[in-house]
């Protein structure tokens, strides 16, 4: 039975590991969302992905729309994490998630929700093929 569970020790709160994401992270977008990632150098905790949510103030001035859309990406990616974390089961690197959030106005919560499934798809697939790359 999954978790569905978002607990502390799977946030991303390291400034040291958010600005390493900026600067060295990979990335791809899946519309509203973009996914930034990277695997971290020391393990942080027992979970295979720390994650965490950026909305630009620049975008939505509001607090209350910036922490709407953060709440939303949130519940998209508790409710959708464990697919991702069986397939990383195993791993022995822990990644670091940084998703930003692209779009102009506030979503509906159904299209962010179908934007994470499919963007954690994505990157899953994506990650298995690098993994089979670097075992060659």
């Amino acid at each position: 039975m999954p978790q569905y569970t978002f607990v502390r020790a799977e946030r991303l709160k390291s400034s040291k590991v958010i600005g390493q994401l900026f600067k060295e992270g990979q990335s791809f977008g899946q519309y509203p969302l973009r996914l930034v990632y990277l695997p971290m150098s020391e393990r942080r905790s027992g979970f295979p992905v720390q994650f965490t949510v950026s909305v630009p103030k620049k975008k939505f001035p509001k607090a209350v729309h910036r922490n709407r859309l953060r709440r939303q990406v949130r519940e998209a990616w508790r409710l959708h994490k464990h697919r991702l974390y069986r397939s990383l089961q195993g791993e022995e690197r822990q990644l670091a998630f940084l998703v930003l959030y692209t779009a102009q106005e506030p979503l509906p919560y159904a299209e962010i929700e179908k934007a994470m499934k499919q963007m954690l798809w994505r990157f899953e697939k994506k990650w298995k093929k690098e993994q089979a790359g670097k075992g060659q």
